[in-house]
């Protein structure tokens, strides 16, 4: 097959939105537009940096008398997604960093929010895109928890985000035990 340059893309966000969020449970699309379930709620801007997800094996190789590597054993296949959400007046955001039960309240009336070692609950994640050519990339989580949360900085020269790392673990058997799946479709 000749390289084609038609077939080279990039992952912009969806306009609108393109990282939702749900209770772990809801009905999933299975496809890269399907409506999304009404549970699902949009968590808005992500910085700059965009999206990285980290989907890297770890393995120990097997040594022959003599060195050579005859066999690698799988230790480990961690699948993660790192983003940073800047909406840090948005209710649902606050939410899914500090746990829904953890916040309580709304803009207008005042929001509190409990920070405390409550442990993360999973969530159910999509990912929306979109690449060349108005084709369309859906990212799919069964089954994500919140690991790690980085730092906050509150300074009058940036604006203020939540790093947030997104472990996604094995989903159930309507998931076909996937950690995450993705769903590319042209325009």
């Amino acid at each position: 097959m000749a390289n084609n340059a038609q077939l080279v893309s990039l992952g912009k966000p969806k306009k609108g939105g393109a990282i939702f969020r749900a209770p772990f449970g809801t009905t999933l699309p299975t496809s890269a537009d399907a409506v999304l379930d009404e549970a699902f709620v949009c968590l808005g801007y992500v910085n700059e940096d965009g999206l990285i997800n980290n989907n890297s094996a770890s393995t120990d190789p097997i040594r022959a008398w003599g060195g050579d590597i005859v066999l690698l054993v799988d230790n480990e296949k961690e699948d993660t997604f790192a983003l940073s959400l800047m909406e840090s007046l948005n209710v649902d955001v606050l939410k899914a960093v500090y746990g829904d039960d953890n916040v309580s309240g709304t803009l207008d009336n005042g929001i509190t929010i409990r920070a405390n070692n409550t442990p993360a609950e999973a969530s159910s994640w999509v990912i929306d895109m979109e690449m060349r050519n108005g084709t369309k990339k859906r990212i799919v989580i069964q089954n994500g928890i919140i690991s790690e949360l980085s730092e906050i900085s509150y300074v009058d020269t940036e604006a203020i985000g939540y790093g947030v790392t997104i472990n996604a673990m094995p989903g159930d058997s309507s998931f076909d035990y996937d950690t995450h799946k993705e769903y590319i479709k042209a325009a």
